[in-house]
């Protein structure tokens, strides 16, 4: 009877796991070169998870899958467009006074221009950043998946298997 317990409790455990599993090992094809049935594949294939999971210290089911910066901080935009404003306005004063115009005139104009082309350079060096750390995490999230493989891998061939 205790055998039966556990080919249900394997059975119950190899089907929670195959769910959350299955996509962080997609890319490898395992063979068993042994004959193993595919009841003694799913054990394996589970004490394997488990133990590479404890020796790389990465679990694949909890490598985050989000992008990370979620919330787009918009600290900075508005000194960003106070600093365009203040310098279009000088130079717009400085150019209205030269040519003959209104400095004030020129002044106005030009904190206009200078305060749009300040919130316009600070959105793309924003988007910038966002861009790098989205590359990163993912750099990192390939590189923790590399190791986990590459102990999966190690466990399974241990027990008869070609992995690729």
């Amino acid at each position: 009877m205790k055998s039966r317990q556990i080919q249900i409790t394997l059975i119950l455990a190899s089907g929670v796991f195959a769910s959350g599993f299955s996509l962080a090992a997609s890319n490898l094809f395992i063979y068993p070169t042994k004959g193993q049935d595919a009841q003694q594949q799913e054990k394996d294939k589970f004490d394997c998870y488990q133990w590479a999971k404890q020796n790389t210290g990465i679990d694949p089911t909890q490598i985050s899958t989000a992008s990370g910066g979620g919330s787009q901080s918009s600290s900075g935009s508005g000194s960003a467009v106070a600093r365009g404003a203040v310098g279009g306005a000088l130079t717009g004063a400085v150019i209205g006074g030269v040519s003959g115009g209104s400095a004030g005139k020129g002044a106005a104009v030009g904190a206009l221009g200078g305060g749009l082309f300040g919130g316009i350079r600070h959105d793309r060096q924003q988007q910038q950043r966002q861009q790098q750390q989205a590359q990163q995490q993912a750099a990192s999230r390939n590189a923790q998946q590399d190791t986990y493989n590459r102990a999966y891998s190690a466990c399974l061939e241990g027990r008869g298997y070609t992995v690729k």
